[in-house]
């Protein structure tokens, strides 16, 4: 039988949902969304998983093997035509089960009632989702995706209808939910955004795509006050999460280019034409959606250059689609565009070589000479090797040779041969891999310890800021000579106290200062650090921010374990071979009566609305706050990022991201419309700011505060216990994750309690909480649980939309059993939890070993041996690092229950529900908030 994508009627398409792994339904006319098909379904089923009508017998788990502790067998299900099942029996001291024994997750008749009841006697509970909450299995008992059962589908369907997800609804319905008695649902993360609910012919086109997917732009409340003191009343930062050059993942459109060059834009506000514009005077002008200023329509708008024959204005890519590329005409460009230039500082110090640091760097290069973005061939490149002195490297033209020079005066650097050191990457490509082949042998023997790299970095600036690019800095030590040198300011008396947000602020101007100067050059700086001990990560990772870099960091890197390499190897060979945006400015406009009043992420603000970027890397993202300065009065409002920027290629071009938005002055919509993970992604940015310009305190204090009031505003305006005391802690059901994944926040390294985390591990993860995108932060502070023992039987193998992922656990160790395998991971890190009662015979499956007690605890890669099971988990890994956009390639370690405390307690503070040293569990935070929220006078 067909899928429902399949069957559709007319005026509907789906979509598949990489994330929550299912079909999303649009209705093409107005760009509404819903999970449920838009027809009746018998069956009550995920339509994702509705492939089979009811009369189909249950799939045969002929297949699947289950390690649950005290089987005598693996059993499966109603399964009588093949052989009998493998045998895995008891552990020691285990009393063998009755053949009736429950096994999670198969569909035996009966089993249902089985399941709700939490199993047989015998059995560890199968937690889904918490006490009372319904299971999710369809009518098979298994899916491609979790689904409710059928009357919790219709009730579901319901509330998304309310929400403006299922039938047009006159406006946004608000569902309160109760914290105390609701506990997070993994899957709400996965869930679009509330929906956007414009007034009718907003759009000049019919276009599902005349908004921007929430994927490049998403805004925290998806309907915009009318007034500063509504938006004041209900508590919700208005803000934009900006990711506008997403990678994009296979089957994925690419952004629409315009290549014509007539670029229609507002005379007054410098608007860019969008679908949110008005045509007048018979056509031939257009009304600007921001300022209302009338402008005439370029003559060549309706003309079709390839063909030279008149065009259809309504086919027009910037009508249709909110967000679209530009070719950009000369008029656009200050100069021509510049070839794309990458200058290597490697360091070469003792404690690099000694590393492997160097080796697998070079290596890594040499392999990757193709990848390098050079599609006009006129990409350069110079590499610069540095320790107390600076090594320069000749690289003439059409051979192999390659002459090093030596600078050891650091104090007044110089270029010492005016040319052949910055070089034509495909012309001197003998030269460059002769000598990526033999830099670590040159050094081999290097026994000085010392870093220069201020004085590299400078050589570097000199090299190439007459034509702008890309400097990658790999260092493997403090900086300890010349300018910028510093001095190891770590100090374990200071952790945990008032002062330690000192050590999180740049401890000398000299990046900052250099920073601003490569940013005015148009260069970009990327760091690679790698030191074993004190590197000041805080202080070298000025350069990235200011530049629109990144900083990547490799604590104690070690390229003797295989797996220290392949991280590193990975993800240096990725940033090499991304696309990159050249010479980028970004400017936010928006509808009259709002202003942009802050900008969080990497980059230079040079005027008061306009962000240098003179790199742009892929899934990179920005966070802006918005200012309500006066009433509005438009039905609707429209903000739009544009960025300028020269393409790796070597042609200019335009990328502009549209959203509109409808105004309310109604506080159930506002609250009904935000946008809990755009209100995480922009806290998160402004912690990390409060903790640098205040204290750790002072951030942590806030994001508390701030749940506080969103919770106070809720009860006081929106429930009948107004300003009263209340036994319930209410919330609107699109908010319902905001709060722990607050605690998330809360408990992250980056700004978590506690006198135990040294500064670098520190800075690092305030890097990363002030980059990631949405969708790749989410799971940095709430993590994937997944329990791999008892997984359905097709989790891990390849379906239609790729490898099949086990459904997402609460983050508690309540899930933990003791005789399971289970899967941690937040995106940098994967955790294969092992339980110490785990069967033998899962062991030897998974890890080819022949009991627990031998399994060594600790970084790994997981051998893929020939057995189904194996084969399934190494699966779900594989597509555990695929779904996360960006370079990251996580480390897998293998955490054994019983094992390195260290490890245990590191895997276990991903579990973010549990209580942990001083932080409150989620049952806690929640009452907290409750105790707070009816103190505190509304």
């Amino acid at each position: 039988m067909a899928s429902p994508a399949q069957q559709l009627p007319p005026g509907w398409a789906a979509e598949w949902d990489q994330n929550a792994q299912r079909y999303l339904f649009i209705e093409t006319a107005t760009g509404r969304t819903q999970w449920e098909p838009p027809f009746p379904d018998p069956e009550g089923m995920n339509p994702a998983m509705a492939q089979a009508p009811s009369t189909s017998p249950p799939p045969q788990p002929s297949k699947r093997r289950q390690y649950a502790a005290g089987q005598t067998q693996a059993y499966y299900g109603a399964d009588t035509m093949g052989p009998p099942a493998p045998s895995y029996g008891p552990g020691p001291g285990q009393p063998a089960q009755p053949s009736q024994l429950f096994t999670p997750g198969l569909a035996n008749d009966g089993q249902f009632s089985q399941q709700q009841m939490g199993g047989q006697p015998g059995q560890a509970p199968y937690y889904v989702g918490g006490p009372q909450e319904p299971e999710y299995i369809n009518a098979s008992g298994f899916g491609q995706v979790p689904a409710y059962q059928p009357g919790a589908v219709d009730q579901l369907a319901g509330q998304f209808s309310q929400m403006g997800m299922g039938q047009q609804p006159a406006g946004l319905r608000l569902l309160t939910t109760n914290l105390l008695n609701a506990p997070p649902e993994p899957l709400e993360l996965h869930r679009p955004p509330p929906a956007i609910i414009l007034p009718p012919n907003a759009a000049v086109s019919n276009s599902p795509f005349s908004n921007s997917d929430s994927s490049y732009q998403r805004c925290t409340l998806n309907a915009i006050p009318t007034s500063n003191s509504l938006l004041s009343k209900v508590k919700i930062p208005l803000g934009l999460v900006i990711t506008p050059y997403r990678s994009l993942n296979e089957g994925e459109e690419p952004v629409p280019l315009v290549t014509d060059t007539v670029i229609a834009r507002c005379r007054r506000c410098r608007t860019y034409i969008n679908p949110y514009v008005q045509f007048i005077d018979g056509g031939n002008r257009w009304r600007c959606c921001m300022c209302s200023m009338s402008n005439e329509v370029p003559q060549l708008f309706d003309w079709d250059q390839v063909r030279n024959q008149p065009g259809d204005r309504w086919a027009r890519a910037e009508l249709n689609h909110g967000v679209v590329e530009f070719v950009a005409p000369t008029e656009y460009m200050v100069r021509p565009p510049q070839p794309a230039v990458y200058v290597f500082l490697i360091d070469v110090s003792h404690n690099a070589i000694e590393s492997g640091m160097v080796a697998t760097a070079t290596r890594t290069i040499l392999e990757n000479l193709d990848r390098i973005p050079n599609e006009d061939s006129r990409t350069k490149v110079a590499f610069i090797a540095y320790d107390v002195s600076l090594y320069f490297f000749s690289l003439p033209a059409g051979t192999t040779d390659s002459q090093m020079l030596v600078v050891s005066d650091i104090d007044d650097v110089f270029l010492p041969k005016p040319t052949d050191l910055l070089v034509n990457l495909a012309e001197s490509r003998p030269a460059i891999e002769h000598l990526m082949g033999r830099l670590n042998d040159m050094f081999q023997e290097n026994h000085i310890i010392g870093s220069a790299m201020g004085p590299a970095l400078q050589a570097a600036f000199k090299l190439m800021s007459h034509i702008g690019g890309k400097i990658v800095t790999l260092s493997a030590s403090l900086p300890s000579l010349g300018a910028g040198a510093l001095k190891n300011r770590e100090d374990p008396k200071v952790l945990g106290t008032s002062k330690e947000s000192a050590l999180l602020q740049a401890a000398s101007p000299f990046y900052k200062t250099f920073a601003i100067e490569c940013s005015r050059a148009q260069v970009a700086v990327d760091m690679f650090l790698f030191s074993a001990a004190y590197q000041d990560v805080a202080t070298l990772a000025c350069l990235p921010h200011y530049t629109s870099g990144q900083t990547y960091f490799y604590p104690a890197f070690n390229a003797g374990r295989t797996d220290d390499a392949i991280k590193f190897a990975h993800e240096f060979g990725e940033m090499l071979a991304m696309p990159i945006m050249l010479e980028a400015v970004m400017r936010i406009r928006a509808s009259k009566n709002l202003r942009m009043s802050s900008f969080h992420g990497n980059f230079f603000v040079r005027s008061t609305d306009l962000l240098a970027m003179p790199s742009v890397p892929q899934d990179l993202s920005y966070a802006v706050e918005i200012q309500i300065e006066d009433n509005i009065t438009a039905p609707f409002v429209v903000l739009q990022t544009a960025i300028l920027h020269t393409t790796c290629y070597g042609e200019r071009r335009i990328r502009v991201v549209t959203t509109a938005l409808p105004t309310t002055s109604n506080l159930s919509d506002l609250f009904a419309s935000a946008d809990q993970v755009a209100i995480a992604t922009l806290l998160a940015n402004k912690a990390v700011e409060r903790s640098l310009t205040h204290k750790l305190e002072d951030a942590r204090d806030a994001l508390f505060n701030k749940m506080v009031e969103i919770l106070s505003a809720y009860k006081g305006s929106m429930t009948a216990a107004g300003a009263g005391a209340s036994a319930q802690l209410a919330i609107s059901e699109n908010l319902k994750m905001l709060p722990v994944l607050t605690l998330g926040l809360l408990k992250n390294v980056g700004i978590r309690q506690s006198a135990q985390i040294p500064p670098d591990l520190r800075a690092y993860a305030q890097c990363l909480l002030t980059t990631l995108p949405p969708q790749t932060l989410m799971p940095y502070i709430y993590p994937a649980f997944y329990s791999l023992h008892n997984m359905a039987p097709e989790c891990g193998t390849v379906g239609e939309q790729g490898i099949i992922m086990p459904k997402p656990l609460p983050l508690t160790s309540e899930c933990l059993e003791r005789h399971g395998l289970f899967l941690i991971e937040d995106g940098q890190t994967i955790f294969l939890w092992v339980g110490r009662d785990a069967i033998p015979q899962l062991i030897m499956d998974v890890f080819n070993l022949p009991s627990y007690e031998v399994l060594r605890g600790g970084k790994t890669t997981l051998p893929l041996l020939d057995n189904p099971f194996s084969q399934r988990v190494n699966g779900v890994i594989q597509k555990t690092r695929e779904m996360r956009r960006g370079v990251y390639h996580p480390h897998l370690y293998i955490v054994k229950e019983d094992g390195e405390p260290p490890l245990r307690l590191w895997a276990l503070s991903c579990l973010i529900q549990d209580r942990a040293d001083v932080l409150p569990s989620y049952q806690q935070f929640v009452s907290q908030l409750r105790d707070k929220v009816n103190g505190s006078s509304y």
